[in-house]
C-alpha cells in the first residue's frame, strides 16, 4: 500500500493561486473567522466520525472564536491549540482524522498569524478527499477531488470577503 501524504502541496493545484490571492487581501481576523468557520462546518464533521471522543479539535475551534471575541488572551488559547496538534499526531492510523485535526489546529493558530489559515486548504482538502476517495485511490483523483474543495472553500471566503478590507495580510507564501 503506498504511503499516504500528509497534506497537499502547492504545486499541481490551479485552484489554490486565486484562493491565495483573495486570501491576501483580507485581515487575519477576516480570515479567522472563515477558517474556522468552515472547519467547524465541513472539517470538524470529518474528524468526528473517526475520533468521536476526542473533543480535543472542537476546543481550538473554541478557543479561536473566544480569542475572536476578546474573551481569552492568545497564550490561553495557544494551549488548546497545542492539544489539537497533539490528537493530530495521534490519529495517525487515521489519515482522514489525522488531516482534519491538522486543518482544525492550522485554522486556529490564525488568531497567531494570518499564514496558518492556509493550513486549512492543504490539510482540509486532503481529509475530505481522503474521506470521499479513501487512502488507495489514484493520486490524481485524490488530487482533483481536493481540488474541488478548494473551490468550495474560495467560494466561502469569497462570500464573507471584506471589500476593500483594512489591514490585509501580507503573506509570502513558499512552497
Amino acid at each position: 500500500m503506498p504511503k499516504t501524504r500528509k497534506m497537499l502541496g502547492y504545486e499541481n493545484v490551479p485552484c489554490l493561486r486565486p484562493l491565495m490571492t483573495l486570501m491576501e487581501t483580507q485581515s487575519k481576523v477576516t480570515l479567522a473567522h472563515w477558517s474556522t468557520d468552515y472547519a467547524q462546518n465541513v472539517i470538524y464533521p470529518l474528524w468526528s466520525k473517526y475520533e468521536p471522543d476526542d473533543r480535543r479539535p472542537q476546543q481550538a475551534l473554541d478557543a479561536a472564536r473566544a480569542w475572536l471575541s476578546g474573551t481569552i488572551k492568545l497564550t490561553q488559547a495557544k494551549k488548546t491549540i497545542l492539544a489539537c496538534h497533539a490528537a493530530a499526531r495521534e490519529a495517525e492510523e487515521s489519515p482522514v482524522a489525522q488531516a482534519a485535526a491538522r486543518a482544525i489546529a492550522q485554522c486556529a493558530s490564525t488568531i497567531h498569524a494570518a499564514k496558518h489559515s492556509m493550513g486549512l486548504v492543504l490539510y482540509g482538502a486532503l481529509a475530505v478527499a481522503y474521506d470521499k476517495l479513501g487512502t488507495t485511490a489514484p493520486w490524481e483523483r485524490i488530487e482533483q477531488c481536493a481540488a474541488d474543495e478548494c473551490e468550495r472553500m474560495y467560494e466561502a471566503l469569497r462570500s464573507m470577503a471584506v471589500s476593500e478590507e483594512p489591514n490585509p495580510v501580507k503573506i509570502k507564501w513558499t512552497g
